[in-house]
């Protein structure tokens, strides 16, 4: 371990390592050496070092970024000589607990990594934690109604009804909504069960990534079970029940992000490099002024970890100019600091409209870089050391009491020698108070410093494919889906208002993923890819790529050279693919259906002329924009020929555009789009956010709880919203405060249907062709086709 360390030391720094960095290290392989951990360690080198090998990007995070030896192993990418850091925070002498290393690996390569730990280690020493999932009011719901027999329409309306903030109880006022009778004996005796069983075991589900891997058969320690994927074992316990035992776990887990970052790295690499060379994470420019200033404007859409509203709001406040600055930025969006009361004081001394109040030297030392305010755990822990004398296995044992004190109720002596500490250390009583209360507040949801850290780097990261490179990072987010906050349709959006051409799904030109084409002009186009239309198979998109040669000037000879299946035509004139040969969607769809076998025998022709028997020309109508944009999303979730409030605005009247509510003058207004989230906090006291979409940009829309209980089946349901209330602004932060909601999801669905005046569109006269086959699902409500139609992603 001490020779990959100093190799991996001499790596990161050529002209020799640090003192202060020196010191940390020889700390950490003292105490891991008398713990006896060197196993650990090197057993999460190598699962990094395989990763590397193939080409898969990968981060450690958690606990284990305070750790200058992961550093040195390139387990952590954050570098003590810039970072504060608490060894004791991740590994304590008088905890006795073994480490837990969180690794994030790309998500659609993930599974190579867990593969190679059943291969070196066998199913006999290799195995997947179990997670115990417990009943919560839906899968009440369901099972209890499944179980006495209630109407299934019914029990799916009511599960569906219910939302995790109604609490841990089925109000009467949801069974109303779906036509149930709360007092009906049969009903009453079914909640009752429902009640009685919320909160006990349901069934064990595996870990998303956590292996214990042992020396020996590890069916000699705990009890094993075949997993239902063919190959796989699974441990019948959970997390909780593993460090109990003291059993190594280490958790290769998945994200997202890095999947997209090393497909963007690829694509630059693949145009030319970077200022000649080939780019890798370690060669983006740190610290670039353009990139932090996109930051503060809020454009960070498909951006790591500052991609939601909250987000966006919180960036023009505290106007990121440094990377120290996105570790904050990361950090104190979250639970813990606002329910230790951190943010507003931070943001005022910010904004430099208060000043730190005195701690004196010791306690101003510790909070000096988030101005007074303790807003990560470490700092938490530091306090509890300089101010009230506890060590730095006290801290952490107060960290851990703290964040357990609900179902164990151990918090009530470490107050005590807190407050007497900091006494006897010459602080006031009244600050003692305050200190304590503060880490009381944020330490069960606080960030570590070192975690905010390592997903601070990411976040730079992808600001800065973003900022330089938007066409390939918006290429790489789609090919990347599912992930991040955003569906594609608003992947798209955003990249067509930075000015990126976005060019159609075509048979000649497309591949399976999403891929850049250059214009004419030198510039980059995105092509949409195969990947997109909805219930289309790679497999097939590989066909028609390896058989396209020069092109396919039809439909029948794309069927001939790629032997597609009809089924497979199909889809791709649903979704216009057939563009590029000149043919309408409506046009391909007739020539596709019409391709269920090869060409007429010498039999079926003509004896005049010796041709085959001509199908009469068909002259089919040609679809409306509202019938094609609703075909669009259908067929990929998404349209490049119109929003559809482009279509609507002109039926619904006094509507502010999203784009000017920033100019509007301040008042009452109503806004109207698309719902892209719903947001609920734990710490918003009831509050719902709301994102709506029309052709112009975004709203953010704040409703009240009175004002969401009026309104609860139209936020909850509705895919079209028009919402009325009074505009606040706050410097480039705008929202609306909702007072009136209204559903108007009913207008999607009429999209598609000509006959509506009310959005402008006719029916031809004479419309007697064949309609092709209409993909879309029935639904038993407008509602509910409208939410199959235009999905929002609804974060709870």
């Amino acid at each position: 371990l001490r020779a990959l360390t100093e190799a991996g030391a001499a790596g990161r720094w050529p002209q020799g390592m640090p003192d202060r960095v020196r010191v940390q290290v020889e700390h950490e392989l003292a105490l891991i050496a008398e713990l006896g951990y060197e196993p650990y360690f090197l057993t999460v080198h190598d699962i990094v070092r395989f990763a590397r090998s193939r080409g898969i990007l990968c981060q450690g995070r958690g606990s284990a970024a305070n750790s200058a030896v992961c550093f040195c192993l390139g387990i952590t990418e954050v570098d003590p000589a810039r970072m504060e850091m608490l060894f004791e925070r991740f590994i304590s002498r008088e905890r006795g607990e073994p480490p837990d290393i969180d690794v994030d690996f790309e998500h659609q390569r993930r599974e190579e990594v867990i593969e190679y730990l059943y291969a070196k280690y066998g199913r006999e020493r290799a195995a997947l934690a179990a997670t115990l999932i417990s009943y919560r009011p839906k899968s009440a719901v369901r099972d209890v109604g499944k179980a006495l027999g209630m109407d299934p329409d019914q029990v799916d309306r009511l599960a569906r009804n219910l939302n995790w903030w109604d609490g841990q109880a089925v109000a009467p006022e949801r069974l109303r909504e779906v036509g149930l009778d709360p007092y009906n004996p049969r009903i009453l005796t079914t909640m009752r069960l429902v009640h009685a069983i919320l909160g006990f075991p349901r069934h064990l589900s595996q870990h998303v990534g956590g292996f214990v891997i042992s020396r020996g058969p590890l069916d000699r320690l705990v009890p094993v079970e075949n997993a239902a994927m063919a190959g796989r074992t699974v441990i019948q316990w959970d997390k909780d029940d593993l460090d109990a035992l003291g059993l190594l776990k280490v958790d290769c887990l998945a994200l997202g992000m890095l999947s997209a970052i090393r497909r963007a790295l690829d694509l630059i690499n693949d145009l030319g490099g970077f200022r000649g060379s080939r780019l890798t994470v370690a060669d983006i420019p740190p610290e670039d002024p353009q990139v932090y200033a996109m930051i503060q404007r809020g454009e960070t859409t498909g951006v790591f970890q500052i991609e939601s509203r909250a987000q966006m709001a919180m960036l023009p406040r505290l106007r990121p100019a440094c990377f120290y600055d996105l570790v904050i930025e990361v950090a104190i969006v979250r639970p813990g600091p606002i329910q230790g009361g951190m943010v507003k004081p931070y943001i005022k001394r910010r904004q430099g409209l208060e000043t730190p109040e005195p701690l004196g030297d010791k306690l101003e030392e510790v909070t000096r870089k988030t101005l007074g305010v303790p807003l990560f755990q470490e700092q938490a822990m530091q306090i509890a050391v300089v101010g009230a004398g506890f060590s730095a296995e006290e801290a952490d044992r107060l960290r851990r009491s703290i964040a357990s004190f609900r179902r164990m109720g151990t918090i009530g002596t470490f107050r005590d020698k807190f407050i007497a500490g900091m006494l006897a250390n010459g602080y006031s009583l009244e600050l003692a108070a305050r200190c304590f209360s503060q880490i009381e507040g944020f330490a069960d949801y606080g960030f570590p410093e070192s975690h905010a850290a390592a997903f601070a780097m990411l976040t730079y990261v992808s600001s800065w494919l973003k900022c330089h490179h938007p066409a390939i990072f918006a290429c790489a987010l789609l090919n990347s889906q599912p992930m991040g906050f955003y569906a594609p349709a608003q992947i798209v959006r955003d990249a067509r208002e930075h000015r990126i051409e976005v060019r159609p799904i075509c048979v000649n030109h497309s591949d399976w993923d999403n891929r850049l084409e250059r214009r004419a002009d030198g510039r980059l186009a995105l092509r949409l890819g195969f990947r997109q239309i909805k219930g289309f198979r790679q497999e097939d998109a590989g066909w028609i790529v390896a058989a396209r040669g020069n092109g396919y000037p039809d439909p029948e000879s794309l069927w001939l050279r790629a032997g597609l299946i009809p089924a497979a035509l199909e889809r791709l004139a649903e979704a216009d693919a057939f563009i590029g040969m000149g043919l309408t969607r409506r046009d391909a769809l007739w020539h596709v259906k019409a391709i269920r076998a090869p060409a007429p025998l010498p039999l079926f022709t003509d004896p005049l002329d010796g041709e085959g028997l001509a199908e009469p020309q068909v002259q089919l109508p040609a679809m409306h924009l509202g019938e094609e944009v609703v075909e669009d999303y259908v067929a990929m979730r998404l349209s490049l020929r119109a929003h559809p409030m482009e279509l609507l605005r002109g039926s619904i009247p006094d509507l502010t555009p999203h784009a000017k509510l920033a100019t509007v003058p301040l008042g009452r207004r109503s806004v109207c789009g698309l719902v892209i989230t719903r947001q609920r906090p734990g710490t918003a006291s009831g509050v719902i956010f709301l994102t709506l979409e029309d052709e112009t940009g975004v709203s953010n829309i704040v409703v009240w709880p009175k004002v969401y209980e009026r309104f609860r089946r139209a936020v909850m349901g509705g895919r079209l919203l028009r919402v009325t209330g009074r505009i606040e602004r706050e410097g480039i932060v705008v929202h609306v405060i909702a007072d009136q909601i209204e559903d108007l999801s009913h207008c999607l669905t009429d999209l598609g249907h000509p006959l509506d005046d009310r959005v402008g569109i006719t029916r031809p006269e004479a419309d007697d062709a064949p309609r092709p086959r209409r993909s879309q699902p029935t639904a038993r409500h407008p509602r509910e086709q409208a939410k199959r139609l235009f999905p929002s992603r609804d974060f709870h």
